[in-house]
C-alpha cells in the first residue's frame, strides 16, 4: 500500500508515526520546512517540500501509483482541490479530507463521487463532540470507543485512589468477580503496557477494559468507581465543538455555556433552544460561584486556549465538580494534565488522526483505533481461514505485545479467558502496542 499525507502538523505527523511501524510506503507533503524537519528527525517516511495542491508536487511525489492520499493541512480548500487533482489526475482511488466549514462538511454533492470524491471527510470540532458525548453517558472515564454499533465498548479510565484493586495481581482480580472481566491496556505515567496475569495494578494507572454493551454498569461497579448520571453540565468557551456539544445534547441535559465573546454568545442564543448562554468571563472564580458550578455533574474546558482549559478544569474540581473534561491541543501537555488529576483530556488533533487511521487498513483489519496518545492501539479484525489463531484457544496464541480483549460471534459477544477458542469468520478487538501492529497483521492474515 502506498499513502500520501498533505500536511505535517500534529494530524500528519501522528498518521506518519503510526504507519511507519507498518509495510506502508508514506509520503508526507508539506510547505513549511520546520514541520517536515520534525518528521524526518523523528520517522522512517519521504517527504516533499511544496504546496500540497500542486499539480506538478503530486506529480513528484507519483500519486499516480498512489492508493490513497490523506489531506489534512489546515486550509479545507487546499485540501479539497488536492482531492479534486487526485481524482482528476492521478486516479488515486481513496481520498480523505479533513474538512472544517459546515458548509462544505455537509455538502454531500460536492464530496460525493459525482465531484470531490472524498470518503470519507473528517470534521475535528464534530468528532472531539462526539467523543465528548460519550463520555457524558460514561461520566466516570477518561476515554471510550466503540465497536459493532456499540455492542462492545472499550473504557478507559482511572483506578480509584481507594480501589481494592491496587496492588494486586491480574490474575487474583479475576478470582474477585465471577463476572467476564478483562484489562487489555494499561497506561502507567508515559508507558503503555499489555498485561497479563502477574501484572500488578498500581495507583495511578489507566486501565482500559472491554465490556460488553449491558455489562457496563456491573464491571465499573466492581471496579469501584463512583457512577452519577449526567444532568448538569457547564461548559467554558462557545466555539463549534461547545455549540456541537449542546445541539447534541440539550434537549435532554441542562447545558449552560459561559462564553466571554458578544457576536458568539448571540449566534449560539440564537441557534440553541435550550442551552443557557452566559456572556461572561468564565475564568473569573466569582462567576463560575455565581453559576453554582458546585451544583454541575460535569464541567467541559473547550475554549481556545490549552492552558486555560487545564488550569479551569483543576479550579472546577476544587470547587466541587467530580467530572471534567479539559481539551488541549498540544499533546505534550496532555501527560501533565493527568498527572494533575484531570479525568479525561482530549485532543482534536488526536482523535483526527485515530479517525483517518481506521481508513488505512488491510482486508482483515476492520478497524484501527489509536488510544493512549497514539501508545497503542485497539484492533478489529477478521479470522481468516488461514489465520495461525483460528481453532486455537487463546492460551496457546497469547503473545506479550498484544492482547484479545473480545470475540464477536455473530451477535453473541464474548470476553474471553484462555480457555476460549478463536474460529474462522470470527471478529477480535486486540490490543497491540503501536510498534506490534505488523504482528496483528500477520496473525490475522
Amino acid at each position: 500500500m502506498r499513502v500520501i499525507i498533505l500536511g505535517a502538523g500534529e494530524v500528519g505527523y501522528q498518521i506518519a508515526k503510526v504507519l511507519s511501524f507498518e509495510p506502508i510506503e508514506v509520503v508526507v507533503i508539506d510547505k513549511d520546512t520546520e514541520k517536515l524537519k520534525r518528521i524526518t528527525k523523528d520517522i522512517d517516511v519521504a517527504v516533499i517540500e511544496g504546496e500540497g495542491g500542486s499539480p506538478s508536487i503530486l506529480e513528484q511525489a507519483d500519486a499516480h501509483r498512489t492508493d490513497i492520499l490523506l489531506a489534512v493541512t489546515d486550509k479545507d480548500e487546499t485540501n479539497m482541490i488536492a482531492c479534486l487533482l487526485a481524482k482528476a489526475m492521478f486516479g488515486i482511488p481513496r481520498k480523505i479530507a479533513r474538512i472544517r466549514n459546515p458548509e462544505y462538511y455537509n455538502n454531500e454533492k460536492l464530496l460525493g463521487s459525482a465531484n470531490l470524491d472524498i470518503d470519507p471527510a473528517i470534521n475535528p470540532e464534530l468528532e472531539l463532540a462526539q467523543a465528548v458525548i460519550r463520555l457524558l453517558e460514561t461520566p466516570f472515564a477518561s476515554d471510550i470507543d466503540e465497536f459493532e454499533g456499540g455492542l462492545v465498548k472499550v473504557i478507559g479510565l482511572k483506578i480509584p485512589e481507594n480501589s481494592i484493586l491496587i496492588g494486586k495481581t491480574l490474575k487474583n482480580i479475576r478470582k474477585m468477580t465471577q463476572e467476564k472481566f478483562l484489562i487489555g491496556l494499561i497506561v502507567r505515567e508515559d508507558k503503555a503496557l499489555i498485561p497479563f496475569g502477574d501484572c500488578v495494578l498500581k495507583t495511578g494507572d489507566i486501565l482500559y477494559v472491554p465490556v460488553k454493551k449491558e455489562d457496563v454498569n456491573k464491571i465499573i461497579e466492581f471496579l469501584g468507581v463512583s457512577v452519577k448520571p449526567v444532568k448538569n453540565i457547564m461548559m467554558l468557551g462557545g466555539g463549534k465543538i461547545a455549540y456541537y456539544i449542546a445541539s447534541e445534547t440539550e434537549q435532554r441535559l441542562n447545558v449552560k455555556i459561559i462564553e466571554k465573546n458578544e457576536e458568539r454568545c448571540k449566534f449560539l442564543s440564537k441557534n440553541l433552544k435550550k442551552t443557557i448562554v452566559l456572556h461572561a468571563d468564565g475564568t473569573e472564580q466569582r462567576v463560575l460561584l455565581e453559576e453554582n458550578i458546585g451544583n454541575m455533574d460535569i464541567f467541559i474546558a473547550v475554549s481556545n486556549n490549552d492552558e486555560t482549559n487545564i488550569m479551569i478544569s483543576l479550579l472546577a474540581k476544587k470547587m466541587g465538580v467530580k467530572n471534567s473534561v479539559a481539551i488541549v491541543n498540544k499533546t505534550d501537555y496532555m501527560l501533565m494534565a493527568h498527572s494533575l488529576g484531570l479525568q479525561a483530556v482530549l485532543s482534536p488533533r488526536l482523535i483526527t488522526a485515530s479517525t483517518i487511521l481506521r481508513y488505512v487498513r488491510k482486508a482483515n483489519i476492520l478497524s484501527l483505533t489509536s488510544i493512549a496518545e497514539t501508545k497503542a492501539e485497539i484492533i478489529e479484525g477478521r479470522i481468516s481461514k488461514t489465520s495461525p489463531l483460528s481453532g486455537k484457544t487463546l492460551d496457546k496464541a497469547k503473545t506479550r505485545a498484544s492482547l484479545i480483549g473480545a470475540i464477536i460471534r455473530g451477535t453473541k459477544v464474548i470476553i474471553p479467558s484462555g480457555e476460549d477458542t478463536i474460529l474462522e469468520d470470527d471478529k477480535v478487538i486486540i490490543f497491540s502496542l503501536r510498534e506490534s501492529v505488523r504482528e496483528v497483521e500477520k496473525i490475522l492474515s
